[in-house]
């Protein structure tokens, strides 16, 4: 299972990093990819990891969280 989510603040790789760092630290989550050119991050989750969770993970990373999607399925 997957939660996709909207990141805003990203300029560079190392900000990307720090928001991936962040979010693997969270219960649950077993990888985390954020994309700083398409402004959102995919966490692969073990099951779904609380929204509260999610937007403190990447404000304490020093970015805004947005939308919090999540995606089941083989292709999720």
């Amino acid at each position: 299972m997957k939660q996709i989510i909207t990141v805003t603040g990203m300029h560079c790789a190392h900000c990307a990093a720090a928001v991936e760092q962040s979010l693997c630290a969270l219960p649950n989550v077993k990888k985390a990819k954020a994309d700083h050119e398409q402004n959102r991050a995919v966490i692969t989750v073990e099951k779904e990891v609380p929204a509260d969770a999610i937007r403190k993970a990447v404000e304490d990373a020093g970015f805004e969280c947005g939308d919090i999607a999540l995606k089941k399925g083989l292709l999720g």
